[in-house]
């Protein structure tokens, strides 16, 4: 992926050959279309898109999005939940780092991480909607709590309850709980960059305790290596459309989903309006990662006498404790809300306010099978292609860089996040426009290539550090034996990171699964996958059919990591200690 930046640095290529291409072709897959697609939405947002009869720049879009009604409320629930959300996921994964990095118990933090990242948004969001609904399971747990106590509470479904409540609570939980294993997993790649074990127990050899002398020693080292992780998790939360669909308020919405509804509008000439209101969504992101990037300016220059002021500090006790139950509250809310989701599909009746079910069923799973049959397999589908396609990409640049001696730079990763980066709804439209021109907007191609853009940098980046990571020794006493570098990258590289790249697979296909706007914009309607299915039963009131889309949902990604842990101990099965 550093490649082109080298050779452009250079002004020649560092080695000539078809591998050379690779680098490039990577870009342009995943660039290319966003620097497209922000210019097809920038320019109706000026007046300018022919097809719908806009020939000249103008600024009446944006005379109309700033009179739209509850703009301004739309902007703020946006910023509101998306700082808010992000603030809160870094507190408890660094106190969650902090806190059992290097301990015994921290290896049941690790087991968790792949099934909480499979889970996708949407699923993630309808199982906590069952938790947070005024009928829901926290509701019934309090009347069974109060029965205990000999109290009569919430007897009836109470008025108001915390599920799309106006001020995005219930969002902002969502984030936070989807997010935060994700942040998670980043902060575990940067500690084996910045050899963390090693600060830590110089620290505490000189006195410090554990917590101070992560924050004063380990943290410093560590922030750097999440940054770009972190802006494209605050990018994700001042944006998010899914999850804000269901758990979000409606009126007004959050910016995003207010955009989407114009682009949906059967009055074609909110289009432009809508263009506006993506430009107004990218500047909104882009405002507020610069805000971000001052404000740790700042908190680095007002927090250096701290750090060079030599106090030990405590024990930490309560810094450990908040971590401990910031993570057994987000690992346990993701799987109570599965659970209700499991437990509501198979559900025959269910009266308030029982626990549990009065009676079970497969009825509801034998009908949503049969209606979910279509979008399971595009799902599918497109989840395995787009997985396959960007796994191969990742290992030609990776391949590229052993052999033409390229270390990765900064502007690499930059260029590498900025799908993530980016708003969705900024660009997916002018994508869309570019679809229709070159007439494959509701083709499968276009679908896959859609899901590329944001399956790509994940498996990359979940690639590359095991990769760099194999001892290259390996490789020359394989070339000193006179093989080709063509045959040591199938015979020795490969199979010795077969469990690597199947992982890095399977977190391709968890996020194709929870794709949701690219399969509205590129599959023109003509593609439903499970996540836009679920999305849609959302607004239904059948919890038992949303309980059978979201399990389907859940279920596949989750297949995808079962079988990246089975097949490389079914491969090496008589081989011991090499899967």
């Amino acid at each position: 992926m550093a490649a082109p930046l080298r050779e452009l640095r250079n002004g020649a290529p560092a080695r000539r050959g078809w591998l050379a291409l690779v680098p490039w072709a990577t870009l342009a897959v995943f660039l290319g279309p966003v620097v497209l697609g922000l210019i097809g939405t920038l320019l109706p947002a000026f007046g300018i898109l022919p097809a719908l009869g806009g020939t000249g720049l103008t600024l009446t879009a944006w005379e109309r999005l700033a009179a739209a009604p509850g703009l301004a409320g739309s902007l703020w629930l946006s910023v509101s939940t998306g700082v808010a959300s992000t603030l809160l996921s870094l507190a408890i994964a660094l106190a969650v780092l902090a806190a059992g990095y290097g301990t015994r118990p921290f290896a049941w933090v690790e087991r968790l991480l792949a099934p909480l990242l499979a889970i996708p948004h949407a699923a993630l969001a309808l199982g906590l909607a069952f938790l947070l609904a005024a009928s829901g399971w926290g509701v019934r747990l309090l009347h069974g709590l109060g029965g205990l106590a000999g109290a009569d509470v919430f007897a009836l479904p109470p008025l108001h309850a915390p599920l799309q409540d106006p001020d995005g609570i219930a969002l902002t939980l969502g984030l936070v709980v989807k997010e935060t294993p994700f942040l998670v997993l980043m902060g575990l790649a940067g500690l084996g960059q910045v050899n963390a074990a090693r600060s830590l127990a110089a620290a505490r050899a000189l006195g410090y305790g554990r917590m101070t002398a992560w924050a004063k020693v380990v943290l410093p080292q560590l922030y750097p290596q999440i940054r770009l992780p972190l802006y494209a998790v605050l990018a994700f939360s001042l944006s998010v459309v899914d999850m804000a669909l269901i758990l979000g308020p409606g009126t007004p919405p959050p910016l995003a989903v207010q955009v989407l509804r114009w682009f949906n509008d059967p009055d074609l000439s909110l289009r432009f309006v809508a263009s506006a209101g993506a430009c107004l969504q990218l500047a909104l992101v882009v405002g507020l990662i610069g805000l971000w990037r001052l404000a740790e300016m700042a908190a680095a220059r007002l927090l250096r006498p701290w750090l060079t002021s030599g106090r030990r500090g405590t024990s930490g006790v309560l810094g450990r404790t908040a971590g401990v139950l910031g993570w057994a509250a987000v690992a346990g809310t993701s799987a109570a809300g599965m659970l209700a989701m499991a437990v509501w599909s198979v559900a025959r009746r269910w009266r308030f306010p029982d626990l549990l079910p009065g009676e079970l069923t497969l009825d509801t799973w034998a009908r949503g099978l049969a209606l979910l049959a279509g979008p399971l397999g595009a799902t599918v589908l497109v989840a395995a292609l787009a997985s396959a396609i960007a796994v191969a990409l990742s290992l030609g640049c990776l391949e590229y860089e052993d052999r033409a001696g390229i270390r990765p730079s900064t502007r690499a990763l930059w260029l590498l996040y900025t799908p993530l980066l980016v708003p969705q709804i900024a660009f997916l439209f002018g994508i869309q426009v570019l679809l229709v021109l070159l007439r494959l907007d509701g083709t499968l191609a276009a679908l896959v290539w859609s899901h590329l853009l944001f399956v790509l940098p994940y498996v990359f980046l979940t690639l590359s550090d095991p990769w760099r990571a194999l001892d290259r020794r390996y490789a020359r006493a394989a070339l000193c034996l006179g093989v080709r570098p063509r045959t040591v990258f199938w015979r020795v590289k490969l199979p010795m990171l077969l469990r690597p790249i199947l992982f890095a697979a399977a977190v391709g296909i968890a996020v194709s699964v929870a794709q949701y706007l690219p399969t509205l914009f590129a599959g023109a309607g003509r593609y439903a996958t499970l996540t836009t299915e679920a999305v849609g039963q959302a607004a239904g009131g059948d919890r038992r059919t949303i309980g059978v889309a979201a399990v389907a949902q859940m279920a596949v990604p989750l297949l995808g990591f079962a079988l990246a842990l089975a097949l490389p101990a079914l491969a090496f099965r008589r081989r011991r200690g090499v899967a």
